[in-house]
């Protein structure tokens, strides 16, 4: 199996490390103020961030998915906010990445290699049932198709050029992906998500008044580990925040200079407490990061599972390699979820009252990991863990979310 490219992962960081620093450079501020990171994410998608999974023959980079998902991490240390912003283009780019060979494929390779995005609009509005879908998808009666229905939690969709679109054909009952270009009046985005973390990712309403489709997929044929993929980025995220909390949380202890009368040093960043503290976050940033590996190589197999599979491949290893893939992101999900959250609570100890202060924003990554933390659900995972560890029952792929019937 593939794994990292030591020399490929390095030059990519020296690639992206200006735009990872002058996006950290801003990011306590953009979170006070609310401040959408347009320009951010245009840096990058400007310097082939959005096209490193893409081969090199098409363009890309050609790297590989714990490749990808180490830089996830580092853009995750420098704002979770526009790691989880690239979810939706990160995964329609995998799902391209594993199609048919062919003229469609390559277009749209091409469109990543030139730095267009896309973003997401799965999640119905509305008391739905659970696995309904009522945005529609209609022939326009001249060979194409219009689409209409609006969407929530469309996350990035504001920064992007296209919309990766949970559908239903009007015609045939089809569940499809709509690709929808952005750029036309059909289209009404709102930046109306108003969680307490993660508060820039430019998540909100996505709204289809007779919009034109650029092209349909049929839902069935989307890659197998996409669910894995979708969780497996979160995972990035927890282990960005970490990473960042780490960083952030010494700097203010190194430069604290206030101490108390009972404290174990005269100087505050020589407390051995006050250390243990910083040392005990850092360990949890290590072990987030190295679950992100362990989860990106069940991933990789996944990806070469699938690929084998256009020359001939053994379909019961594909099955095995995907529900691989799935439960490896499930146990990730399951261990990250608490280990960072406890991290992060925990390395407010390491300060004083001062360390609650607005201006320097602290809070703001335990606010993001517990926002990225509440996405589907870990405790579900871990019931569903124990069903596979017990009585054989594998995960499921797919699932749906919306009011009983």
């Amino acid at each position: 199996m593939i794994a990292l490219s030591t020399s490929r992962l390095a030059g990519l960081r020296e690639r992206f490390a200006p735009h990872f620093q002058a996006i950290a450079d801003g990011a306590a501020d953009r979170d006070r103020t609310g401040e959408l990171p347009y320009r951010e994410v245009a840096d990058l998608a400007a310097a082939g961030f959005g096209a490193i999974r893409v081969p090199e023959s098409h363009g890309g980079a050609g790297a590989t998915l714990p490749e990808l998902f180490e830089l996830l991490t580092d853009l995750a240390a420098a704002d979770s906010n526009i790691a989880q912003a690239l979810r939706a283009h990160f995964a329609f780019v995998e799902d391209r990445l594993v199609a048919a060979p062919g003229p469609g494929r390559d277009t749209w390779l091409a469109r990543f290699a030139s730095g267009e995005l896309v973003g997401n609009s799965w999640t119905e509005v509305g008391p739905v049932t659970v696995g309904e879908v009522i945005t529609k998808v209609s022939p326009d009666g001249s060979g194409g198709f219009t689409i209409t229905g609006a969407k929530y939690y469309s996350t990035g969709s504001i920064f992007a050029d296209w919309l990766d679109t949970y559908a239903q054909r009007t015609d045939t009952g089809t569940r499809v992906i709509a690709a929808v270009s952005r750029h036309q009046p059909g289209v009404e985005l709102a930046e109306d998500w108003d969680g307490f973390g993660q508060r820039t990712t430019g998540t909100g309403t996505s709204t289809f008044t007779g919009a034109a489709v650029e092209e349909l997929i049929e839902f069935d044929t989307r890659f197998k580990y996409q669910t894995a993929f979708y969780q497996q980025v979160l995972l990035a995220v927890l282990a960005g925040s970490a990473k960042a909390a780490e960083r952030e949380f010494a700097a203010q202890l190194a430069a604290r200079k206030r101490t108390f009368s009972h404290a174990a040093a005269n100087i505050a960043g020589q407390d051995p407490q006050l250390l243990q503290v910083i040392g005990e976050v850092s360990a949890a940033a290590f072990a987030a990061a190295a679950t992100v590996e362990r989860v990106s190589h069940a991933l990789q197999g996944a990806y070469e599972s699938a690929i084998s599979l256009h020359s001939g491949g053994s379909i019961q290893e594909d099955e095995a390699a995907n529900d691989a893939a799935e439960l490896a992101s499930a146990q990730g999900q399951v261990v990250l979820t608490p280990l960072v959250l406890t991290a992060l609570t925990h390395a407010f100890d390491a300060l004083a009252a001062s360390a609650t202060s607005v201006s320097k924003n602290l809070d703001r990554h335990w606010r993001n990991a517990r926002t990225a933390g509440n996405h589907n659900p870990w405790v579900f995972k871990a019931r569903l863990i124990g069903d596979l560890a017990v009585n054989g029952t594998q995960l499921p792929r797919v699932w749906a979310i919306g009011a009983s019937k």
